[in-house]
């Protein structure tokens, strides 16, 4: 039935309503880059605390969840209304300012909401009329997700990536993006490649080049592309990094030996993988084949 729905919506129609969809989840995805982490930290702390045996003291202020409490000002704990708290549009329409204090909002929140309903809408088009839209839809939301923290926070919680993986999995149960033991050969390709080259790195240099969230994210990509897309998601991912690494050291003024998340980097990759991979992968073929 939902095959039959989907290929009865022309492909303008259906691209434009996974564009509108993308910025109204984006604004909920700039929710959870923001508060999950907080929540993650408060829930981390009073496990420790417990184990310690050490009193819990009485917090302040209730710590905020991803569903509450509403949507405010940073600043000014100014509740939004709800037409100040329309996808993109109350951001240019506000001029980028709260409307209560006039203290400058971050640029976070329409960036994410616009970046989401594109990336939503070029998922839309690639998919449109396939039931595998479905899966692919939720794979980008929770990359956009996963990158958003890591780059704030420098985190990937497995509260999102060990679900990632699993579905993937169960996607790949009717082969929708490769074969079932492809998909379970990759989630275990793409965790050990990572971790390989972690204990290799600290090995050689005494030091952590990269989180066990990454080896769990790789895991996760591997078991919706399989184990053969791995090896251009990690390249891909390398790639962009060290450009990214480079440009903040020699424009950016940063110190080299300031930790860059690797989380977006294979987030992207991986989304890019799922879109083009195939192309990319026949195209280099293609070019460099002598035969």
């Amino acid at each position: 039935m939902i095959n039959v729905l989907l290929q009865s919506i022309t492909t303008e129609m259906f691209v434009g309503l996974a564009f509108c969809f993308g910025l109204v989840v984006g604004s909920f995805l700039n929710v959870v880059i923001l508060r999950l982490p907080q929540q993650l930290y408060a829930q981390w702390k009073e496990q420790s605390e417990e184990f310690l045996s050490r009193p819990q003291n009485a917090q302040d202020t209730p710590v905020e969840t991803i569903l509450w409490p509403p949507s405010k000002c940073s600043e000014c704990g100014h509740a939004i209304k709800p037409w100040q708290n329309i996808p993109l549009l109350s951001y240019l329409l506000l001029r980028g300012r709260c409307a209560n204090c006039s203290s400058s909002i971050s640029m976070q929140y329409p960036l994410v909401e616009l970046l989401t309903g594109t990336m939503i809408a070029v998922t839309a088009y690639h998919y449109s009329g396939q039931i595998e839209v479905l899966y692919a839809v939720f794979f980008t939301l929770v990359l956009i997700a996963l990158a958003g923290i890591d780059a704030r926070e420098k985190l990937l919680p497995d509260q999102i990536t060990l679900p990632l993986l699993w579905i993937g999995l169960i996607a790949n149960l009717n082969e929708f993006f490769v074969p079932l033991s492809d998909a379970v050969v990759g989630a275990i390709a793409g965790y050990l490649a990572l971790w390989s080259v972690y204990w290799l790195f600290k090995l050689i240099t005494g030091k952590e080049g990269m989180g066990y969230g990454d080896f769990k994210l790789l895991a996760a990509l591997g078991a919706w592309l399989g184990w053969q897309m791995l090896p251009l998601v990690i390249l891909l991912s390398s790639i962009v990094g060290a450009f990214v690494g480079i440009f903040m050291i020699v424009l950016g003024g940063k110190d080299r030996n300031v930790q860059i998340p690797f989380g977006p980097f294979l987030a992207a990759a991986g989304w890019i993988a799922l879109m083009w991979g195939d192309k990319i992968i026949s195209g280099y073929s293609s070019a460099f084949s002598f035969y």
